[in-house]
């Protein structure tokens, strides 16, 4: 137009304060600043993703249970360390994981001997952990959250647990003592049966009310054996070792409640982070409250921005398929992982949650604590049952029984003793998988195979 530059910057800023044109970077190569039309850049975003759309075709739904597998760093061989006890449980940050499950299956399947790892990131203020629902009597669902996120991703306490009057009491004497060990809280209460008072305590723990500042007493409060003493007693204690430990309101552990916007966002990005490919059953699965339809503003903003992708990665899952950039190539690339042995509550395992069972008449699958699912290259080969007596094979070839012997092993050494009753609804002792069994350490019993070591 031979203007002075002087004159078109000011003409542009105008347009840019009234939303007509947006500066920046559009052009490959381009140098300094740029100047676009508002309805030109979107007409451009609009086309480029929908060649991105088009470059992906949808795999398989065994493909995706073998991406997960790689995506979550489940392996038979896993690293060790605490670089590795951070990475895992950074994946597994607000997922409600059984706690019978969580330590021994879950994260020892993302980094070799754990141990008492938690504890330490607790007792340091890293690490919180909440209670997300009772499972019988002896088990119950955990939340590991980092301190200082907890404002933003926990949702509160259970909104349908109704407080009795013991309970109000106990929360009564959090909020006026604030950490408190049990000893404490039984005398606040005004003492009476100890087993009583403790499992009011555990109602408070499970509804998400009340927290402590160790995993020791979880862990015992699933392998606590049935007496009438309600368990093993701690040394120098008249109190169950799932007593031991400082109580305390997990409300009290946080500043102040996130705005719903922020929280939604945080969980998105979670999600993301967690499975590389979201859809609406990986929400449904997730359990978030809202579901799929109060995350997906934020989904969709994330697209238009371009940090993540949206299409039709996987068959059968509907349209609304999000995914990260680097999880879209990970998917595509089909890494194989041979034979996998997951807890059936583990998120890495999409069955039961994000993708279907197999529908059978002879038995019903499910996601239960202690179950197992065998998975080979993410096709489901195989599920154990949660009593761990009977197993169902899917379509295995005698090529593979020799792994699939080699996996209800390490289950077996996992829980140290397991005895097998069936195989496929037949006497696993007659079944042709007694003889691969016997290899790895299966011996004929009464009742069944019986693990040996």
């Amino acid at each position: 137009l031979g203007l002075p530059v002087g004159v078109v910057e000011a003409a542009l800023t105008h347009l840019e304060q009234s939303a007509r044109v947006v500066q920046g970077a559009f052009r490959p190569g381009g140098k300094g600043r740029e100047w676009v039309d508002d309805a030109v850049l979107k007409r451009l975003k609009r086309r480029s993703l929908a060649v991105l759309r088009s470059e992906v075709e949808p795999v398989d739904r065994a493909d995706l249970a073998r991406f997960e597998i790689a995506w979550q760093g489940v392996s038979d061989d896993p690293p060790r360390g605490r670089n590795a006890l951070a990475e895992a449980i950074h994946k597994l940050t607000g997922a409600a994981i059984p706690a019978s499950t969580l330590e021994r299956d879950v994260l020892s399947a993302r980094v070799a001997e754990p141990g008492t790892g938690i504890d330490s990131l607790l007792l340091a203020g890293d690490l919180v952990w909440v209670g997300q629902g009772a499972l019988g009597n002896r088990d119950g669902r955990i939340a590991l959250y980092p301190r200082d996120s907890l404002a933003t991703l926990w949702a509160g306490p259970d909104p349908d647990f109704e407080v009795d009057d013991d309970g109000e009491q106990m929360l009564e004497a959090l909020r006026a003592r604030g950490a408190s060990f049990f000893r404490d809280l039984y005398d606040a209460c005004g003492g009476g049966d100890p087993d009583q008072v403790l499992e009011t305590l555990w109602d408070l723990v499970w509804a998400g009310h009340v927290t402590n500042d160790t995993f020791g007493p979880v862990r015992s409060y699933t392998v606590r054996r049935k007496s009438r003493s309600g368990g093993r007693r701690a040394l120098s204690s008249r109190f169950p070792d799932h007593a031991q430990g400082r109580w305390s309101l997990t409300e009290s552990l946080v500043g102040g409640q996130a705005e719903v916007t922020a929280r939604h966002a945080a969980w998105a990005e979670l999600l993301l982070d967690r499975h590389g490919v979201v859809t609406r059953s990986t929400v449904l699965a997730e359990g978030f409250p809202g579901g799929f339809s109060a995350l997906y503003p934020v989904f969709a903003h994330l697209e238009e921005t371009g940090r993540i992708r949206r299409g039709y990665f996987v068959e059968g899952l509907g349209g609304s398929q999000f995914a990260l950039p680097g999880a879209v190539d990970r998917l595509r690339a089909q890494p194989t992982t041979g034979l996998v042995v997951v807890a059936a509550t583990d998120p890495a395992n999409p069955y039961g949650g994000v993708l279907p069972w197999p529908e059978l008449d002879s038995i019903r699958l499910a996601r239960d604590a202690g179950a197992y699912v065998l998975l080979y290259d993410g096709a489901l080969i195989g599920y154990l049952d949660k009593g761990r007596r009977g197993l169902t094979l899917f379509e295995v070839s005698t090529d593979q029984f020799g792994e699939v012997s080699r996996a209800m092993a390490s289950i077996a050494g996992r829980h140290r003793r397991l005895t097998l009753l069936t195989v496929n609804g037949e006497a696993a002792s007659s079944s042709p998988l007694a003889a691969p069994l016997a290899e790895w350490g299966f011996a004929t019993a009464p009742r069944g195979l019986t693990y040996r070591g």
